[in-house]
């Protein structure tokens, strides 16, 4: 346990084992960020060895039909990244983030065991059947699903407490006020990204060639194996980690904020703004949009006689400065809901395009990819276009806008947007195609055909990725930096679920004509026809919200003093008020 005085937990300084004051002798640096990345490291072996090949598992041993296996999928897969919200939550609140990510990792740990053994016991299984794609194949049980649906949720429980802090305790091992740890902290953001890119390569060929052709046992076994090593490693470098102390979460302010402003919703807004409770220390500027919010700051007449008390009770009034870092955060939710779709086209790439490879022919010269494998040529997509963006296109940007970034974090945006409607373009071309093919000549295509959507998603993540975690991280207030992945991550989570939501009501609508478990006989172009059909009609709502959006803007604002707002405010009787302003800049579009 990590002891720390109460003078270093108010001030969040970083701090020791002992809750001393850090020794940047003994503690941090990369030797401490690395036994971190480690466990990132491991997390994505996990999960992307389970989620990119679960669903063959699904329809050829447990006999369950395509749509009910893919919403499986992406239930788990949304679960995982709606935990990152709670993982943060509890970080920020109550553990701080080592105690999170050790205790994440052992529950991961945990459930790939428990997955490990949903896999290999015989009682788990459907009986066997000849040709799982026939009607009459026995589906597994609910009793024989139980135990695979307790593995998967503890993995999600896991992986979101890991997925929500990793970054940011491997970040709290370099100092940003020295130089050369700050340029060392800018290498660890590189290496996390290549670590996770590097765990994800790895599941997807070696781990998903083992789970096929070895056992599902033997390839969740290493996985869990895997997690068990990562986590003894997280706890041996204890001593040389520096630990920031939870501060209290953001998510706790909001909710405040909201509730106040709707108990105190009957109140009158005060004749004058200054009256709002901290106006004279906000942090940030006081805004008119959500005026409704004000109320949140607003000291009522039986709470006047003990103002001093109440005014820093969060429970009985808000502050300007949180009240206004609500609003900005309500700002971004317009650009939050039109990413959602994105990742609803991405989590495709988990599920049916994996069940197009399987009826695909799939050998090179006596050696058979496995299905899952496929996939590769999505995270090859995407390190290419991320290499491709810092080394072309971001400069050539610059010659031709003439800013520091080339191109908005919401253009970024807008392009991975592009790139997922051409991605479900070409699915559904290369379905049509495959599916003729087989009914009029009986040819099995190439798998290598899907390399195309692969591809054009995995340039799609290249932009939309990186261009959704800069905006908001660099949109949200200050102080909510830690929520700004959470935010990211819920986008990643409702696309999951939208998918699932998809196609659960496709699949009624057509009552299972196009989505079913033999591709050959079902129509699965038409689902990628309507995400295509979507992804258009997202975009252009997409336009509308980014071009309204106005970028934060800098916090250069001299608040007035509270006699000079006083004296200013009775000298104006004439319908309208001389009082200054706070002075604004807008800052340059990131």
């Amino acid at each position: 346990m990590v002891h720390v005085d109460s003078h270093a937990q108010k001030d969040g300084i970083l701090v020791d084992f002992h809750g001393r004051p850090v020794d940047k002798s003994r503690t941090g640096g990369w030797m401490a960020a690395g036994l971190i990345l480690g466990t990132e490291l491991s997390e994505r072996v996990c999960v992307m060895g389970i989620s990119m090949n679960l669903v063959t598992y699904l329809v050829g041993d447990l006999h369950l039909s395509s749509a009910k296996s893919a919403n499986i999928v992406t239930n788990f897969m949304g679960t995982l990244n709606l935990l990152g919200l709670l993982g943060g939550f509890v970080a920020d609140a109550r553990l701080g983030r080592y105690k999170t990510v050790a205790l994440s990792a052992s529950i991961t740990a945990l459930g790939v065991i428990l997955l490990t053994l949903a896999t290999t016991l015989p009682s788990m299984r459907p009986p066997l059947c000849p040709n799982s794609r026939r009607q009459d194949c026995i589906p597994a049980t609910g009793q024989q699903l139980m135990l695979l649906y307790t593995a998967l949720y503890t993995i999600a429980l896991g992986g979101g407490g890991i997925k929500s802090n990793v970054s940011g305790f491997g970040s709290d091992q370099f100092d940003t006020s020295n130089p050369k740890e700050e340029k060392a902290m800018v290498f660890f953001f590189n290496r996390f990204y290549f670590c996770i890119s590097l765990g994800s390569l790895f599941a997807v060929t070696i781990l998903v060639y083992i789970q096929d052709n070895v056992g599902r046992g033997w390839g969740y076994g290493i996985s869990a194996g895997t997690m068990l090593i990562a986590v003894a490693v997280f706890l041996f470098g204890t001593m040389l980690y520096r630990f920031r102390m939870p501060q209290g979460s953001p998510l706790t302010v909001i909710w405040r904020v909201v509730y106040l402003a709707w108990k105190k919703r009957s109140l009158a807004h005060p004749p004058r703004d200054d009256m709002l409770n901290g106006y004279y220390n906000a942090k940030v500027p006081h805004t008119e949009k959500f005026r409704c919010l004000d109320k949140a700051a607003i000291l009522e007449d039986k709470e006047m006689e003990k103002e001093k008390e109440n005014e820093s009770n969060g429970w009985i009034v808000s502050t300007v400065t949180q009240v206004e870092e609500v609003k900005m955060v309500i700002k971004l939710l317009p650009i939050w809901s039109t990413c959602i779709l994105f990742w609803t086209v991405y989590s495709q790439m988990n599920t049916f395009s994996i069940e197009q490879a399987t009826f695909m022919y799939r050998r090179i010269g006596s050696f058979e990819v496995p299905a899952g494998t496929f996939s590769v040529f999505l995270f090859f997509s995407i390190l290419l276009f991320t290499s491709l963006n810092e080394r072309v296109f971001v400069p050539l940007a610059r010659k031709i806008t003439h800013k520091p970034h080339g191109i908005t974090c919401l253009q970024r945006i807008g392009i991975g947007l592009v790139f997922s409607v051409l991605g479900m373009v070409a699915a559904a071309l290369v379905e049509k195609m495959r599916r003729e093919r087989h009914l009029d000549d009986n040819i099995r295509v190439s798998a290598f055909w899907l390399v195309p959507q692969f591809f054009l998603v995995g340039a799609g993540e290249a932009f939309a990725y990186v261009g959704q975690l800069e905006f908001f991280i660099r949109e949200a207030p200050e102080r909510m930096k830690s929520m700004s992945t959470g935010l990211f991550l819920s986008t990643l989570s409702m696309g999951f679920f939208v998918s699932s939501l998809l196609v659960s009501l496709v699949d009624k609508a057509t009552k299972g004509k196009w989505l079913k478990s033999n591709l050959n006989k079902g129509n699965l172009d038409n689902f990628y026809w309507l995400l295509a059909i979507l992804g258009v009609l997202n975009f252009f709502v997409f336009i509308g919200f980014a071009v309204k959006h106005q970028y934060k803007m800098q916090q250069n604002y001299i608040v007035p003093s509270e006699d000079r707002l006083h004296n200013e405010a009775d000298s104006s009787n004439n319908g309208h008020s001389d009082k200054t302003l706070p002075v604004l800049a807008p800052a340059e579009e990131p």
